[in-house]
C-alpha cells in the first residue's frame, strides 16, 4: 500500500504545486501567461543544465561500470515504444499513425518527471548517482526513432514520403530540446568536473527556482488541453495512466538484475513511465502529421503527467522499496 505520508509530501512539494497552480490558473480564467520566449528560455536552461550534469557524471564512473545501467536503458527504450503501438493498434484499434504517435511518446522521456522524481528522493533522505542523469539522455531518442521506425515499416511502403528517413532522423535529432541535450552532455564530457565548477553556480543552485517557473507554465499549458479530454477514448484514458505503471514496473524488475541502487531504481522506474511531451510532439509533428494531436498530447500531458506527478513517483518508490526488500 502507498504511504498516505509519501504522498503528501510528495503533493506538497513546490515543484508539484506550481504545476497545479497553473492548472488552476487555467480553470479559474487567470490572466495568468509568461511571453514564448520565456518559456522557451526556461526550457533551453533547463535541458542544458540536465546534459551538463549529466556529462560531468560520466566522467567520473568507470565504464564497466555503465554497461549494465545502458544496456537496461536500451533494453527499455525498445520494449515499451512496441508494447504501446501494439496496445494502441490491436486493443485500442487506432491507426497506425496515431499508434506509432502514442509509442513515440510513452517510449520517450519527460525530463521534468525525472527531476521530480530527483526532488522526491532527495527529500525522503535519498541520493541518486549523478550518472542516471546521462542515462535521460540516452533514453530520450531511441523510444522516438524506433516507434516511428515501426510507422515506416507498416505505412510508409504503401505511400511513400518525399522526405527520407535520414532527413527526418537529423531533423529530430537536431531539435532544440535534444540537441540541448546531447550537446550539453558533450560538453560535460569534455569539461568534466574542473570544467564544470566554473559554470556551476548559475546551474546549480538556481535550478531548482528555474524549474518552478517551469514547472507553473507546464500547468498553464496542461490546463489548456483539459477540455481535450471529452474527446479521449475510455480505452485510451485507461491506457494513460495503465501503461506507466506497467512501464515502471518492467523498469524496476531490469534495475533491480542490473544492480541499481534503490534510489537509482526508482527513478529509472520514474524515466520508464513518464511520457515525453517536448521532444516527441516535435518529432511526431514532422514525421507523422496526420497523428491525432488530441490522443498523444492529451494523453501524454494532461492525464500521464498529472498522474506521475502526484500518485506515480510515491509509487513507484513503494514498488521498488517491495520488491528490493527494504
Amino acid at each position: 500500500m502507498i504511504s498516505l505520508e509519501i504522498i503528501k509530501s510528495n503533493l506538497l512539494s513546490p515543484v508539484v504545486l506550481s504545476f497545479y497552480l497553473g492548472v488552476f490558473a487555467k480553470l479559474l480564467k487567470s490572466d495568468l501567461k509568461f511571453p514564448d520566449s520565456f518559456f522557451s528560455g526556461l526550457s533551453a536552461y533547463l535541458l542544458l543544465a540536465i546534459g551538463l550534469k549529466g556529462g560531468v557524471a560520466l566522467t567520473t564512473i568507470p565504464f564497466h561500470m555503465l554497461i549494465s545501467p545502458i544496456l537496461a536503458t536500451i533494453t527499455i527504450s525498445l520494449c515499451i515504444p512496441s508494447a504501446a503501438f501494439l496496445i494502441c493498434k490491436y486493443i485500442a484499434h487506432l491507426k497506425k499513425e496515431d499508434a506509432a504517435a502514442m509509442a513515440a511518446h510513452y517510449g520517450s522521456v519527460s525530463i521534468v518527471t525525472f527531476i521530480a522524481t530527483k526532488v522526491f528522493l532527495e527529500n525522503a533522505g535519498l541520493k541518486i548517482d549523478e550518472y542516471m542523469t546521462g542515462l535521460v539522455a540516452l533514453l530520450e531518442l531511441p523510444g522516438i526513432i524506433f516507434a516511428l521506425l515501426l510507422a515506416q515499416n507498416l505505412f510508409e511502403r504503401k505511400a511513400p514520403s518525399s522526405v527520407s528517413f535520414f532527413d527526418k532522423f537529423t531533423g529530430i535529432f537536431l531539435s532544440k530540446s535534444i540537441y540541448l541535450l546531447w550537446g550539453g552532455l558533450l560538453i560535460g564530457i569534455l569539461t568534466g568536473p574542473e570544467g564544470f565548477k566554473k559554470v556551476a553556480p548559475f546551474f546549480v543552485d538556481p535550478f531548482y527556482g528555474m524549474l518552478v517557473f517551469f514547472m507553473l507554465e507546464m500547468g498553464l499549458v496542461a490546463g489548456e488541453h483539459i477540455e481535450d479530454l471529452k474527446k479521449i477514448k475510455g480505452f485510451l484514458a485507461m491506457f494513460a495512466v495503465g501503461m506507466p505503471i506497467l512501464s515502471g514496473s518492467f523498469a524496476i524488475f531490469l534495475a533491480k538484475i542490473a544492480g541499481f541502487s534503490l534510489a537509482n531504481a526508482t527513478i529509472f522506474a520514474a524515466m520508464a513511465a513518464s511520457s515525453s511531451y517536448i521532444a516527441a510532439p516535435a518529432a511526431v509533428r514532422i514525421t507523422l502529421p496526420s497523428a491525432n494531436p488530441s490522443y498523444y498530447l492529451t494523453s501524454s500531458l494532461v492525464i500521464t503527467f498529472p498522474f506521475n506527478l502526484s500518485l506515480g513517483i510515491p509509487l513507484y518508490y513503494m514498488l521498488t522499496k517491495w520488491w528490493y526488500q527494504v
